[in-house]
């Protein structure tokens, strides 16, 4: 049986990135998809899709995570659940900053059309006063840095609650006799 390699914080780091890059990379698919989906002009497949990336995006990242704590834990000597922890959260604050980044930049990327039937629907929607209104329209300027920041604090609290989950259930596995198959 070959020799394991104790983990340490650069170890930690190295497999959080993977991970996050992973993870980063099948929200920003979803989104794209999703996207591309909105551009169709049909109702019905902007719903339908956006459900069922959705539902893709929040199971495939949970069954990326598993995955990655699972091989942390089978790879590495000596893998705490602590360790398998600060990995999810460190690969969520990575791949939160991937979604992020993308999401800021369609968002830039957006017509300004658009964004003016964007901010007319919102308008249209809710009463505002006319200082309100100017308010929400000077905040569309920022409009892309704030979904920046939502969006990769929501990554990070969704992937840390994940993370607390998982790192629980790989190691309560061990306690009920589940055991991983071992290499011979």
């Amino acid at each position: 049986m070959p020799v394991k390699t104790q983990i340490d914080n650069t170890i930690l780091w190295n497999e959080a990135a993977k991970t996050g890059a992973w993870l980063g990379a099948v929200s920003v698919g979803c989104l794209l998809l999703k996207e591309a989906a909105a551009m169709s002009g049909s109702t019905f497949l902007v719903q339908a899709a956006a459900i069922l990336l959705w539902a893709a995006e929040f199971f495939g990242c949970i069954l990326v995570m598993k995955n990655a704590m699972l091989n942390l834990r089978d790879r590495y000597a000596g893998v705490r659940m602590e360790q398998t922890y600060r990995m999810g959260r460190r690969a969520a604050l990575l791949s939160g900053l991937l979604l992020a980044s993308a999401q800021a930049l369609i968002i830039m990327k957006m017509p300004a059309e658009e964004m003016d039937t964007l901010l007319s629907q919102v308008t249209g929607s809710v009463s505002l006063s006319g200082s309100q209104k100017e308010s929400l329209e000077g905040m569309m300027d920022r409009l892309p840095l704030l979904i920046f920041f939502f969006q990769w604090l929501y990554c990070w609290l969704y992937g840390s609650v994940l993370s607390a989950i998982l790192s629980r259930y790989i190691f309560l596995q061990r306690l009920f006799g589940v055991q991983p198959p071992q290499d011979q």
